[in-house]
């Protein structure tokens, strides 16, 4: 019998201490299910806070995918309409550059020969243009015959065509045509910046030769970037000009930044299914971007305004979503019942529920319900 004492006194005492254990750690579940009991040491402990439903505006939209870029306007392919060694290239990849300024120099012995080509022709156009004049004026009073006019004319005519190719030539290699026939033959040309703006790319150094073919360098100017994003062919018809853009850069940071459709593609990839939408930035001076940066976006296509909860009041089981809502609340134990709710459109923060009325005006724990949720399941 002594042992006997022993033995119960010892249970007694092992319920007693896992009870005590459970006050402290663990939360306290009914009979039913669907009920749960806490007290009021563990709501204030675990920062719980109730809530109600409330009003909250929720955008429709499409998620796309894209990258920032310029207008073709503000972006220029240098290169060369003859080839040539290059002699100088003083540039650097993120290197700004005016408007004219000198970006390579190259040199070629062809640059001489077609300054001399067009110093020759200047001079044999002189003495044509002199013989052709006077072969007119003896056809006109019919002293020389319409043949020998002809030649002259023909003769005249033909070189002027070539003098006037060569002369094209000269302006489009930048050599000053009324240098050449003043005598100053140039043995290098310069290649100058179609636009202000910064050296994105070079591919050349000095000493390699470039053909007309071989991109030298790239000038982009960012004073106006635009975001270029893909559309499915599935949501295309959904986007129109006008429309909002929330976008990102993830691979730079979290913050989100506001467009606007401005443009939307009229024609679709026959391999990716996908068109292009341009769009334009709200503010153009606070984002400091790089053209080729990969974008994150959604167009707004609808907004409208839900009863909604924080996210962090939705307890997920079983693939069923359950809120918890205060029953009652009698000395310094609350009693909350696991309610079944249908969740609509999200946002990072709220998602819309689909049966508010079964809630309206109910006290709805906010805070602190996933841990009720699992020790209650």
């Amino acid at each position: 019998m002594k042992y006997l004492y022993i033995i119960l006194f010892s249970l007694v005492f092992i319920a007693c201490g896992n009870s005590e254990k459970n006050n402290e750690t663990v939360i306290e579940a009914s009979i039913n299910a669907n009920e749960i009991i806490i007290s009021q040491s563990q709501f204030t402990s675990e920062n719980m806070e109730f809530g109600k439903l409330e009003e909250q505006l929720f955008n429709h939209t499409i998620k796309t995918t894209g990258m920032i870029d310029v207008p073709p306007q503000n972006k220029a392919i240098i290169s060369a309409f003859l080839g040539g060694y290059i002699t100088k290239t003083p540039l650097l990849i993120g290197d700004k550059v005016k408007k004219g300024q000198v970006l390579v120099t190259l040199e070629n012995p062809e640059f001489i020969q077609i300054q001399q080509e067009y110093l020759e022709i200047s001079e044999q156009l002189n003495y044509l243009k002199a013989e052709f004049n006077r072969q007119k004026t003896l056809f006109d009073e019919n002293i020389t015959s319409q043949k020998n006019f002809l030649k002259a004319e023909s003769a005249y005519k033909s070189n002027m065509a070539h003098f006037n190719g060569l002369r094209k030539k000269l302006v489009m290699l930048n050599i000053n045509p009324t240098s050449v026939e003043q005598g100053r033959i140039a043995s290098t040309i310069n290649l100058y910046s179609p636009i202000e703006g910064y050296v994105t790319k070079v591919n050349i150094s000095n000493g390699i030769y470039v053909s007309p073919s071989d991109i030298i360098m790239e000038i982009v100017d960012t004073n106006h970037i635009h975001l270029e994003l893909s559309v499915f062919e599935k949501d295309i018809l959904n986007v129109k000009k006008g429309q909002k853009i929330d976008f990102k850069i993830p691979e730079a940071s979290n913050e989100i930044f506001e467009a606007e459709v401005h443009l939307a593609g009229t024609t679709i990839d026959k391999t990716s299914r996908i068109v292009l939408v341009h769009a334009h930035l709200n503010d153009e001076s606070k984002a400091n971007f790089i053209v080729g940066m990969y974008v994150e976006a959604d167009i707004i296509t609808d907004s409208k305004k839900s009863l909604a909860l924080p996210k962090k009041a939705i307890i997920e089981i079983d693939e069923n979503y359950f809120i918890l809502v205060l029953m009652k609340k009698e000395n310094d134990t609350f009693y909350f019942e696991k309610m079944k709710v249908n969740l609509g459109v999200q946002t990072e923060t709220f998602v819309a529920i689909l049966n508010p009325d079964d809630f309206l005006n109910e006290k709805i724990l906010i805070e602190g319900a996933f841990m009720l949720g699992e020790s209650g399941d």
